[in-house]
């Protein structure tokens, strides 16, 4: 039985600040999302908050995330119907009724515009997402390292074109969506691994959404926000410094580049780079890694703890890196081979993050 909970317009705060953290600098712009889910539910009414027990085992899950570059959707925002057309476009593919949405990635907006999404089809939330963070790949999901099928794959776009993809692998989807994707501007909103409910347990992270929410309400108000939020993600603070060097470019759907964090205070002397694409993916001190992906690596402000994502860092910031252990699906060599660095082009061991900073 569904326990009640309900993600109303108080829950949007929170819920944004921790998904930006859990964004690890990609997912999305949050604040655009923040604002469309407040309005949603205040037009639609607050959405039901459920878990994969609630939903019966035949009814079909809609994961939906936007897919490309964040610097596009910050000029490009959606009409609000994609997830109209996605819904009509699954249901009357697949012949079988969408019960629940969940987001695809609690990162970023990515995991806040759900919540908009489903106040406007009428559908309750799943505590759940795809990833515990936000990954920039169709295939870098947790239902691809659980050995499901990616099944039907849409896209549509704030013009109403709609794409219905069924890629041969979860790897093909990556390939077919991205093109999709930059024919489209590089921004749409997908839904991938549409998946009953009964094939979705064991494949789907579950418990994030509520997870974010803590995640805000631990930092908001907090006398110590970088300290609070270090001690409720269990994070190691890599460097508290200032952004002295950024390299950063759009190509592919996707934005890719580096920046540099020179350390003040007691970190005075220290140099600490962090790779992106999208996301944050590694972080270096002298050649030796001190946290890389699947392990989660946030950029927040030193004084704030507001995360800052790869798009809009920016020379003289004053940030500190925060880098804490990922969900333990992808520390599994499925998971690994899916996320980890090599994935990226890394030629780099994966360490866990609380050995590399022990």
């Amino acid at each position: 039985m569904h326990d009640g909970k309900t993600i109303t317009p108080a829950d949007i705060p929170p819920l944004t600040r921790g998904c930006a953290i859990l964004g690890t600098g990609g997912g999305g712009v949050v604040t655009v999302a923040a604002l469309s889910a407040e309005r949603a539910l205040r037009q639609y009414g607050d959405v039901d908050l459920v878990t994969l027990a609630d939903l019966p085992a035949d009814g079909l899950v809609l994961p939906l995330g936007s897919i490309g570059a964040p610097t596009v959707s910050h000029e490009m925002l959606p009409s609000g119907d994609e997830g109209l057309i996605i819904r009509e476009t699954v249901e009357q593919t697949l012949g079988k009724p969408v019960v629940a949405v969940m987001a695809s990635e609690i990162g970023g907006g990515n995991g806040v515009e759900p919540v908009a999404l489903a106040a406007r089809l009428g559908l309750p939330l799943l505590d759940a997402d795809g990833m515990g963070r936000a990954f920039p790949e169709v295939q870098m999901v947790s239902m691809y390292v659980a050995g499901r099928d990616p099944g039907l794959v849409v896209l549509a776009d704030v013009q109403g074109n709609v794409a219905a993809l069924r890629p041969a692998s979860g790897t093909w989807s990556e390939t077919l969506a991205r093109a999709v994707c930059v024919a489209m501007g590089s921004t749409a909103l997908m839904a991938d691994y549409i998946l009953p409910v009964g094939e979705m347990r064991g494949a789907a992270i579950e418990g994030t959404v509520s997870r974010a929410i803590a995640i805000g309400r631990a930092v908001i108000g907090a006398e110590d926000p970088v300290g609070s939020l270090t001690a409720e993600l269990g994070a190691s603070n890599l460097i508290t410094g200032k952004v002295v060097d950024i390299e950063r470019r759009t190509g592919g759907g996707f934005v890719r580049g580096s920046v540099v964090i020179d350390g003040v205070g007691d970190c005075k002397g220290r140099l600490l780079r962090v790779e992106i694409q999208n996301e944050n993916l590694v972080a270096l001190e002298d050649g030796e890694v001190r946290a890389s992906v699947p392990d989660l690596i946030t950029i927040v402000d030193s004084q704030t703890a507001e995360a800052i994502s790869t798009e809009s860092l920016r020379y003289g910031q004053r940030v500190s890196v925060l880098a804490w252990p990922c969900a333990p699906l992808w520390r599994t060599s499925a998971g690994l081979r899916t996320a980890g660095p090599a994935a990226f082009g890394y030629d780099i061991d994966y360490v866990p993050v609380e050995e590399a900073n022990a």
